[in-house]
């Protein structure tokens, strides 16, 4: 299974309400995940389905990422995304194992954490709005081919005009 993994984009330093749940992406944070999105569209990223953390500025992300995708009608709340580990990605593989790939819309450092230990161990930095494609038969540390990890510099700079 392709796993595409998205960290949520830039988020308010904090919510009105105090709260971490609610914390929602900056202006700029929106304007940079549509930018982001149109060239995941670009490039032909097609998930079988996004699933996203139910924090605010996750499911933010999710929503402007199905809209350029074409994809507003297969996006997913997935509780487990907000406090995510090995195990919790187990979980979600198998029950969408009727899915080829998925996109995980979530948040550090267990996203770090998650695809490094998929990879074998290594060191992994996800930046807000950054992407890690991951492919893997079997859930288990080392399981995983590491097939990109793409700032999001690199995606803004593949949404410019030419």
């Amino acid at each position: 299974m392709k796993l595409i993994f998205l960290r949520h984009g830039i988020a308010e330093d904090r919510a009105p309400d105090g709260t971490d749940f609610s914390r929602r992406l900056t202006d700029k944070g929106e304007e940079e995940m549509r930018r982001e999105a149109d060239a995941m569209a670009r490039i032909g990223l097609k998930p079988g389905i996004i699933l996203t953390s139910p924090l605010v500025r996750a499911a933010q992300t999710a929503e402007i990422v199905a809209h350029a995708l074409g994809m507003v009608d297969r996006v997913r709340e997935e509780p487990r995304l907000a406090g995510f580990s090995l195990e919790h990605l187990r979980t979600v593989v198998t029950a969408h194992s009727d899915r080829r790939s998925l996109m995980l819309v979530g948040h550090e450092p267990s996203f770090s954490t998650v695809v490094g230990q998929l990879i074998g161990g290594a060191n992994v930095r996800m930046k807000k709005g950054g992407l890690a494609i991951v492919e893997a038969d079997a859930i288990a540390i080392g399981s995983g081919t590491l097939l990109a990890l793409v700032p999001p510099a690199m995606l803004l700079r593949g949404s410019e005009s030419e």
